[in-house]
């Protein structure tokens, strides 16, 4: 398995295809793919984090990271990802998965859990959003220097 560069149309493909619980994203800083041969089998979509008091400059956020299944492949993906963070300046990588979701990958990859988060709906009558099967809490897990 190599890791190869992504533009975000082609992630976003990917993930609308693959990922069990999350669509497309709007933006990104950069996304990585993850290939056997000629056949992209995951990818992860780096941006600015979602959350407005971690977007300090110093941090980013894994927005998506998917595979079609195949063995320890999200693992390689968060990897490359702080890697990849880490050459372009940046100090901490940051992530928030299911409370469902037993977080191996990340584990496996180097990754801290910092703590449970959220959870509940984003809507407001100022900010009107989509209501979404994913409001319960999540995992925060970081990367950092």
């Amino acid at each position: 398995m190599n890791i190869v560069p992504m533009t975000l149309a082609e992630a976003n493909s990917f993930v609308e295809r693959h990922h069990r619980h999350h669509g497309r994203v709007q933006g990104h800083k950069f996304s990585i793919g993850l290939a056997v041969g000629d056949q992209i089998v995951g990818v992860a979509i780096i941006g600015r984090p979602v959350a407005r008091h971690m977007d300090d400059g110093a941090t980013l956020e894994v927005t998506r990271c998917c595979t079609d299944g195949v063995r320890n492949g999200c693992s390689m993906l968060y990897g490359a990802a702080w890697r990849a963070a880490k050459a372009l300046g940046y100090r901490r990588l940051i992530t928030y998965v299911l409370a469902s979701e037993p977080g191996a990958s990340l584990r496996g990859s180097g990754w801290k859990l910092v703590g449970v988060r959220g959870g509940g709906s984003w809507n407001c009558p100022s900010r009107p959003r989509v209501e979404t099967p994913n409001q319960g809490q999540k995992h925060l897990w970081e990367a950092s220097v």
